[in-house]
């Protein structure tokens, strides 16, 4: 059974992240839906193999569940492929078929998911 389209958010702290990204990486908003619909949707929809998605361990949350996509084509940075060292946070709503996204960032700048970003926003939306 295929499920019902998955409603899409970007959490403002996201379009921040990604409007200061774009300024050096032209592609990103095609880079963004490409990933969304050649590796998230799938995965989500029609629970195919997830290919560089992954739950991020140890928030201590089950619902809504986050994860990080690492398999992210740049097209400004060719040669690169999905190796392009760009991270995408969100977050998956199951019951609600929704995503938010919460964090971008570019691996040449730091190493890791924000983690208080995270916590902040789990708070949010926790009643």
């Amino acid at each position: 059974m295929m499920r019902m389209t998955i409603k899409i958010d970007f959490l403002p702290e996201f379009e921040k992240d990604l409007k200061r990204l774009k300024k050096k990486y032209w592609s990103l908003d095609g880079d963004i839906e490409n990933l969304i619909n050649s590796s998230i949707r799938p995965y989500h929809e029609k629970n195919e193999e997830p290919v560089g998605i992954f739950q991020i361990p140890g928030l201590h949350t089950e619902y809504p569940k986050i994860y990080k996509a690492k398999k992210f084509a740049c097209e400004c940075m060719k040669g690169s492929g999905v190796q392009s060292g760009f991270r995408v946070i969100y977050a998956y709503f199951e019951r609600e078929n929704k995503i938010e996204f919460i964090e971008l960032y570019y691996k040449g700048e730091k190493d890791n998911e924000d983690k208080k970003r995270i916590r902040e926003y789990r708070k949010s939306i926790v009643p």
